[in-house]
């Protein structure tokens, strides 16, 4: 059974699909109860046992919350039930996705600084012209870069702000909760938000989507996911993580 798009808990009334999660848990050995279709306090117990003996994709210790999102039905059923998104929605994007690309590797100089020749370069797209945190001009400069080559205007908000970007974008918004309860959403191109309080955010770009998770391509990062790291990486995140949203242009 493909994902239904929200999340599983306790009192759900679908009970095609409760029926279809206690069957599965039950040929897992998880748990012993009649498949009734009511996800009740029992339902509930063997979810939260599957997901303390069960790990996500990435080897990963699920959350152990007897709820079923994108996450614990991919590990329930398998991958090819979850949300799968390499393609892009135009050649636009694409072409926006190889600049992003290309700078994969890019690292400050000196290391931590926030400044280095090609850091330089993003900082300036946005008017700024002295060491600064730098992923919201890092997005700013693949837009910019894509949309000069193709001879069109660059619809982003020219600011290094990662929240001024998401308050002032006239972008399509998707809010992490829509995110988190319907990965399908999420599209390579997307432009994702995080808040960590203070004003302070860090933002990338959605390259894939494969259920719970996305591989994105963020500058001033480093492996450990860090919002004050030190160059251009491809990382994995899980969506539950991006607590602000994503942002959807269409060009």
């Amino acid at each position: 059974m493909k994902y239904p798009g929200r999340i599983i808990c306790k009192g759900d009334t679908d009970t095609r699909i409760v029926k279809a999660i206690q069957t599965r848990l039950q040929q897992l050995g998880i748990d012993r109860f009649d498949g009734t279709g009511v996800f009740g306090p029992k339902t509930e117990q063997a979810i939260r046992l599957f997901q303390a003996r069960f790990t996500d994709q990435e080897g990963m210790p699920l959350a152990i919350d007897g709820e079923v999102g994108s996450i614990t039905w991919e590990a329930l059923f398998g991958k090819a039930k979850v949300p799968d998104n390499h393609s892009t929605s135009s050649k636009w994007t694409e072409a926006m996705l190889q600049t992003a690309r290309g700078e994969i590797g890019v690292l400050e100089q000196p290391t931590g600084s926030n400044w280095g020749p090609r850091i330089k370069k993003y900082l300036h797209t946005v008017g700024i012209n002295f060491p600064a945190a730098w992923c919201a001009a890092f997005v700013y400069w693949c837009f910019e870069e894509t949309a000069l080559a193709a001879e069109k205007p660059n619809p982003l908000v020219k600011t290094g702000g990662v929240l001024a970007h998401w308050n002032k974008t006239t972008g399509k918004k998707i809010t992490a909760e829509e995110a988190v309860n319907n990965p399908a959403l999420i599209k390579p191109g997307q432009i994702f938000i995080m808040n960590f309080g203070g004003g302070q955010g860090h933002t990338g770009i959605v390259e894939s989507v494969q259920g719970g998770f996305i591989t994105v391509i963020e500058g001033n990062t480093n492996d450990g996911g860090s919002r004050e790291g030190v160059g251009v990486f491809r990382r994995t995140r899980k969506i539950a993580t991006i607590n602000k949203g994503f942002i959807e242009y269409k060009i």
